[in-house]
């Protein structure tokens, strides 16, 4: 069949899940664009710049399983890397399209605009090959086969790709094939080998607990894994890159681990096991209480995406997925000696307070989020707060613990806003982080979004102000009118614009935003300091990592 260029590029996004592609007009790909407003099944989300845009097809990929992102040549590519980075670190499937110069300008090393004026258009695909798993740039004469070696990394390697696309190939005909389904196939001797190392681990032992990382959720394994702990009794614990992805109550929700971060039961028990099955762990500084993980090299059943390495010995040649199907069906025609489940300890309830401060707002709106809420919290306190927190079943925590971008969450919830229209969604953001990338609250209201916003103002850096400089000049921020923004941002919506400094006002807050449909902003004022506990415990750690000291006044 024959077919564009730019037509079989947005055919196969759509063979992929993409429906939605957020960005940023360009002249180097306003072409495309125009193809795709008359492309049916995709719809392009215009945004306020490509950092904002790229963090959006991120938080779209975590709820809808990928996301895509529109730039333009050089400029719009650098905006947009960071986001991308993170998208890498933190494992979600984003395709960046870049409209970059025609062929003729790149042949020809052409002194153009958006790029260095050298005639080199190989500086910026060198970036983003240090952050993306594929990366490729399309010509007639490959650009099908090329297409489809991305998307083929994309779908399989779970994390970024990059295609740059020259202005002047859109409408250029080619034969075009059915896309081939991207399946990798595992060696079925190694994959049983490698189950029925893992079941007789399983079944030896004494103590057992399975890790949940953000491979589960880049690979769709939850269903999986709540099987093979269910049918032995296997209790589970999440660091807090995989929090929400697997049901946290039941009997086998042990709860989040992160090293000495944990509650002292989850702790223990993980330290004491003598078989843990990691799924996909990287123990990360801020995911595992700065390195204070406590998994002996011995019990530690490591599954990657494709390997298992266990009791010494690696394998090769295998799926994640296929690997555990193999397990829970060599464990289905096995006795089912289940283990013994820890004792859960009885919840603490939060002491009552009615002092204006954070021990008193945290307990008030975490009984604010309902079941199948979609909750999102920017780096700072709002992602203690939250990873703390018991969230109601079926909630979808988004979190960037890794990356740690402050900023990030705002246009991510716009991505997972989109993705998920029919949820509600609570978004928990600090007034540093919201300065990065307000902007993005003008396309929440462009797009009617159902989310209450929760502005936590601190007056600055309160997370740097835990690690270093408490009243130093540099951890403070202008002091934005911020409940006046949202008619500012979209004097077309009718946002609920709030202003709270004492728990009265707080309670009243939280029934009206109850009530509302679309956009609620509540901004809530603190005292620079002010914070969740964990936040002291958390800068005293950074602290001592990062600069070898205990107190801020030895320096």
């Amino acid at each position: 069949m024959r077919g564009s260029i730019g037509s079989m590029l947005l055919d196969r996004l759509r063979h992929i899940g993409v429906s939605r592609i957020y960005g940023v007009p360009g002249d180097y790909n306003l072409e495309f664009l125009e193809l795709i407003e008359r492309t049916p099944g995709i719809t392009f989300i215009g945004t306020c710049n490509e950092l904002n845009a790229a963090y959006a097809a991120d938080g779209d990929a975590r709820l809808a399983g990928i996301g895509a992102v529109l730039v333009t040549y050089g400029v719009g590519d650098l905006s947009a890397l960071s986001a991308v980075a993170g998208a890498c670190a933190e494992g979600v499937p984003v395709v960046v399209i870049s409209g970059m110069p025609p062929w003729h300008a790149i042949q020809s090393r052409a002194l153009v605009h958006h790029t260095l004026a050298d005639g080199n258009y190989d500086n910026v695909m060198t970036c983003y090959q240090q952050f993306v798993a594929a990366t490729a740039r399309l010509h007639p004469a490959s650009a099908v086969a090329e297409t489809d070696r991305v998307l083929h990394a994309v779908q399989t390697l779970r994390r970024p790709v990059y295609i740059q696309f020259p202005s002047d190939i859109c409408y250029v005909e080619v034969d075009v094939p059915a896309p081939l389904p991207a399946a990798l196939m595992s060696d079925p001797r190694l994959v049983s080998r490698a189950a029925d190392r893992v079941v007789q681990r399983i079944r030896q032992a004494r103590q057992p607990v399975v890790l949940v990382d953000g491979m589960v959720r880049q690979y769709g394994l939850a269903e999986r894994v709540q099987q093979l702990c269910a049918q032995y009794g296997i209790p589970y614990a999440a660091l807090s890159t995989a929090r929400t992805i697997m049901p946290e109550s039941g009997r086998e929700w042990l709860g989040a681990y992160g090293g000495r971060a944990s509650a002292p039961h989850v702790a223990d028990y993980v330290q004491g096991a003598d078989c843990v099955i990691g799924l996909g762990i990287r123990f990360v500084d801020s995911t595992s209480g700065y390195f204070s993980q406590q998994v002996g090299s011995d019990a530690l059943v490591d599954i990657q995406p494709f390997s298992l390495t266990c009791d010494g010995e690696n394998f090769q040649g295998m799926t994640a997925p296929d690997l555990l199907d193999a397990v829970l069906q060599k464990l289905a025609a096995l006795p089912h000696a289940r283990a013994r489940l820890p004792l859960q300890p009885a919840p603490v309830a939060a002491p009552a307070t009615q002092a204006w401060e954070q021990a008193a707002f945290w307990p008030r709106v975490e009984a604010f989020l309902r079941p199948g809420d979609v909750v999102v919290a920017d780096n700072g306190s709002s992602m203690v707060a939250m990873l703390q927190a018991r969230l109601p079943a079926g909630c979808s925590l988004l979190v960037q613990p890794v990356w740690a971008a402050i900023g990030y969450s705002l246009p991510a919830c716009l991505g997972a806003c989109l993705a998920a229209p029919h949820r509600r969604h609570v978004l928990f953001i600090g007034d540093g982080s919201f300065q990065m990338t307000a902007q993005e609250l003008s396309t929440l209201l462009r797009h009617g979004c159902n989310v209450t916003i929760f502005l936590i103002n601190n007056g600055g850096y309160t997370i740097e102000r835990m690690i270093l400089g408490p009243q130093a000049a540099y951890n403070d921020i202008a002091n934005w009118d911020y409940a006046r923004l949202p008619a500012a941002f979209g004097p077309d919506a009718v946002p609920l614009s709030l202003k709270v400094d004492s728990v009265a006002e707080l309670d009243v807050a939280l029934e009206q935003a109850g009530r509302h449909q679309g956009i609620a902003f509540v901004e809530v004022g603190f005292t620079p300091m002010d914070a969740p506990p964990a936040m002291a415990t958390m800068g005293a750690a950074v602290r001592r990592y990062d600069y070898g000291i205990e107190t801020p006044d030895q320096i």
